[in-house]
C-alpha cells in the first residue's frame, strides 16, 4: 500500500513540473522582443533613438515610431534589429530576425 502511494506521488510531481514547464516556454516566446523606435533617428555607429511605447501605439500620421524588433540595446539606442515582426517558428523565408547559429557570420549564405 506505501509503495503505490509513493508511486502516485512522484507522479504527481513529475506532471506539475511538466505543466510549469510548459507555461514558462509558452510565457517567454508568445511576443518577440520589440522596442519603440524614431524611424528618423538613425545615426551611424548608434543605431535608431528608442522612444516611448506611446509613440508606436498612436495612429496620428506625425508621428514617427515604429516596432524594432530584436538587435542590440546600447543606453538609449538600439541597432542590428529588425522592423520586419518575426514570424512564428524559427527559420522561415527570409523574414524576421535572425540571430546567429549555424551559417551566421558574415558572408555565408545562412539558415
Amino acid at each position: 500500500m506505501a509503495d503505490v502511494r509513493r508511486q502516485l506521488r512522484s507522479g504527481t510531481v513529475v506532471l506539475g513540473g511538466m505543466g510549469l514547464l510548459a507555461a514558462a516556454l509558452t510565457a517567454c516566446s508568445s511576443e518577440p522582443d520589440k522596442r519603440c523606435v524614431d524611424r528618423d533617428s538613425y545615426t551611424m555607429g548608434k543605431g535608431y533613438k528608442v522612444v516611448a511605447d506611446q509613440n508606436c501605439k498612436s495612429t496620428k500620421t506625425s508621428s514617427n515610431g515604429a516596432w524594432y524588433y530584436g538587435g542590440k540595446k546600447k543606453s538609449s539606442w538600439i541597432d542590428s534589429g529588425s522592423f520586419t515582426k518575426p514570424g512564428k517558428g524559427s527559420g522561415g523565408s527570409g523574414s524576421g530576425v535572425h540571430r546567429g547559429g549555424f551559417g551566421s557570420g558574415k558572408g555565408s549564405s545562412g539558415g
